[in-house]
């Protein structure tokens, strides 16, 4: 059945088509601040940016980098910028210049929309927009764009126009941006409007995450399509988080990583009950936490699963959620979604048998930007390589076993092993390093480093938490190593890669814990 949303292409037209359906209701509100938008005053506030982003220079097709907290100005930006059939490049608020500069140089950026607190980092690498529309300062110099309202419309652009340019970490060299059209975002939000969890005008959907991920700019063209109101944390609070839920009335939420065992950690509360939450989505729930997680809070919790190259892929229905509570099952595709096993050989493997899950469908990205390598090798004919591992059973029903990728996942975040690896290497001293990930029952995973260096001394002529303050001068906090292990050599394959799977056969040598400050053997 076509219905209205169906006709909607673009994020632009679909933030119109909100703010007619439902003028005064509560789009945005954003904790702890208690700033509020309604539909109707973000089409107007993000009309008035798109203008003076032309204004500034920015034309249709350029790509703006956006670096910013979770305040009002991300939403308005991202909305403003594809109004005007150019691209967002979202940039995590903790990079340093290092990072920034290769986003900048990588994407082609016109522009860079921040806040007076990231301008340090900003000036030292937006050089490269210096020529075009420039720094865009939201709370300093263009603050009035920001707050004005202007009731004027946008022509539509077509659904497979590029949106975002999402930089994800990369398992063989630095982030790549898979580029993401309005058709991606909207096909997400009509899965979530017109399916499970059916969101509406009635419900309260929360997000914690920062806004420069995926998930809570999902959660943002879900609460377009349905007319919810999106509540905005400033970040995930887990002593707060259910007290936050109750004060908004919260009915939905989705949560990832490390997130369900920090809850759990809390004391409990008499009031952990007493909410309004029907749903929650989780990936990678704690097999062992899931059944504990539902008794404590009284809802079900569900496995969904995507990537930012897919989007939504994989989900567990309500019909089936109860039998399934604690087996690690991510459920079944969604509609439009293909998925199929392969084994090493790139044949489909028996039912059973672990091997790597590959996805087909619609509303997935358009490749990776300026990547053409990187696109083709993602893609085995006319389906997309995830990397991880599963196994499939009778029922077609998907289990998550882990991950091929070299990858790190702490706390939520995708960490590339090889882009640690790089800046490592940059410094002076280092010949050689490798990075792996170790358990951690906190943070899902940390990051271990293997060092050579390059010269004598050990150890004691270039300590780890020098190392470690070196990589905290050009990576976020959260990719520098915990743990550094100094080597002679490292074992390598054939082709002078590093044999990581080999690294613990070597002979133990000891690992300095930069948190504890201590060594072990």
């Amino acid at each position: 059945m076509i219905t209205a949303q169906h006709l909607l292409t673009d994020l632009g037209t679909l933030t119109a088509h909100a703010a007619r359906t439902w003028p005064d209701g509560v789009a945005l509100r954003f904790d702890p601040s208690g700033e509020s938008l309604t539909f109707r005053e973000l089409d107007r506030r993000s009309n008035a940016v798109a203008g003076h982003l032309v204004r500034r220079g920015v034309r249709g097709r350029d790509r703006v980098a956006v670096m910013l907290s979770n305040r009002p100005e991300f939403v308005l930006s991202w909305l403003a910028v594809c109004k005007l059939g150019a691209t967002m490049v979202p940039v995590n608020a903790y990079s340093q210049p290092f990072e920034l500069r290769y986003l900048l140089e990588d994407s082609g950026a016109a522009a860079v929309v921040t806040e007076r607190v990231y301008l340090a980092v900003v000036d030292q690498a937006s050089d490269l927009v210096a020529e075009r529309a420039g720094v865009i300062v939201c709370d300093g110099e263009d603050a009035g764009a920001f707050q004005q309202s202007v009731d004027v419309g946008f022509a539509p652009v077509p659904p497979e126009r590029a949106a975002n340019l999402q930089y994800t970490s990369g398992t063989t060299g630095r982030p790549k941006g898979c580029v993401l059209s309005h058709g991606y975002w909207l096909r997400i939000a009509r899965h979530l409007v017109a399916d499970e969890p059916y969101l509406g005008p009635a419900d309260t959907v929360l997000t914690a995450q920062p806004l420069y991920y995926l998930d809570p700019m999902w959660n943002v063209s879900a609460a377009l399509m349905s007319g919810a109101t999106l509540v905005v944390a400033d970040r995930f609070h887990p002593s707060t988080f259910w007290r936050t839920v109750r004060e908004h009335g919260v009915t939905f939420f989705y949560c990832l990583g490390a997130m369900p065992t920090l809850l759990l950690k809390t004391p409990p509360d008499a009031a952990d009950r007493d909410h309004r939450v029907r749903a929650i989505y989780c990936s990678a729930i704690p097999t062992e936490l899931h059944a504990e997680l539902e008794r404590r809070w009284g809802v079900p919790w569900s496995e969904m699963f995507g990537m930012t190259e897919t989007g939504l892929d994989i989900r567990v229905r309500a019909a089936e959620h109860d039998e399934l509570v604690g087996t690690g099952c991510i459920g079944l595709p969604v509609a439009d979604r293909e998925a199929r096993v392969v084994d090493a050989d790139g044949e489909v493997a028996p039912r059973g048998e672990v091997g790597e899950l590959q996805l087909r469908g619609t509303g997935m990205m358009d490749g990776y930007h300026g990547k053409d390598e990187a696109t083709a090798a993602a893609h085995h004919g006319s389906w997309l390589r995830t990397g991880d591992l599963v196994r499939m059973d009778q029922t077609s029903r998907i289990y998550y076993v882990g991950r091929a990728k070299d990858m790190i996942r702490r706390s939520g975040e995708n960490i590339s092993a090889a882009e640690v690896e790089h800046v490592i290497c940059l410094h002076p001293k280092v010949a050689m390093a490798a990075c792996v990930a170790v358990p951690d029952p906190i943070r899902q995973e940390e990051v271990k480093a293997y060092v050579v260096l390059d010269g004598e001394g050990g150890f004691q002529s270039v300590p780890p938490d020098e190392l470690a303050e070196f990589c905290g001068r050009h990576l976020a906090y959260f990719k520098v190593p915990r743990y550094w292990t100094y080597r002679d050599d490292l074992p390598r394959t054939p082709s002078e890669r590093v044999a990581k799977r080999k690294l613990d056969d070597e002979p133990a040598t000891p690992t300095y814990d930069r948190v504890e400050q201590t060594w072990s053997p």
